[in-house]
């Protein structure tokens, strides 16, 4: 088991199945490009954590957070508006850098994550191809940088984000790009 990105695409599908098999739990959760943009990328990541571990039929005991920032927990205090909570009661949460690539659980974790963000970009794909989501599943590549100069972005892209060629997109009329 290794940290997603380390994997091919194939080496990560034919690794759900089992992953699937010897978790004792397991989900995905996501965040909309509209949530991300109205409550930030970290609130938007604490939701989409918050979704995954609301669809499990277990609680667990502890949660392990691969980085050094625990995005799950709540802010005692935050000026920023937050998404609606989704878990009351939080479990205990250890963060640890690398962790993907030290403990086979966060590993697996990731390679779930990562196919299922595959498998939504292919199907997008099929409703906008003129991003070429199909090889770069949203990151911007040359091919879709050139289609958001062109014909901007869609409804699945964050307007929050800062690329360096947004002043080129704003000034060609269209809306701020993300990703």
């Amino acid at each position: 088991m290794r940290d997603s990105k380390l994997l091919s695409a194939p080496a990560r599908h034919a690794l759900v199945p089992r992953i699937q098999g010897w978790a004792a739990a397991w989900g995905v959760g996501h965040s909309s490009p509209a949530e991300i943009d109205e409550y930030g990328i970290i609130a938007a990541l604490r939701l989409a954590a918050h979704r995954a571990l609301s669809s499990l039929d277990i609680v667990p005991d502890t949660v392990l957070l691969d980085g050094n920032h625990d995005y799950l927990s709540f802010p005692a205090q935050t000026s920023l508006v937050e998404p609606p909570r989704v878990l009351v009661n939080v479990p205990p949460v250890v963060t640890m850098v690398k962790a993907d690539l030290r403990c086979a659980a966060v590993a697996a974790a990731s390679i779930l994550a990562k196919t299922a963000r595959d498998t939504m970009m292919l199907e997008l794909a099929e409703q906008h191809p003129q991003y070429g989501w199909d090889e770069n599943k949203g990151y911007a590549s040359t091919k879709h940088l050139e289609a958001l100069r062109e014909h901007g972005p869609c409804d699945h892209h964050r307007r929050s984000w800062r690329l360096p060629e947004r002043a080129e997109l704003v000034h060609a009329g269209h809306a701020e790009p993300c990703l």
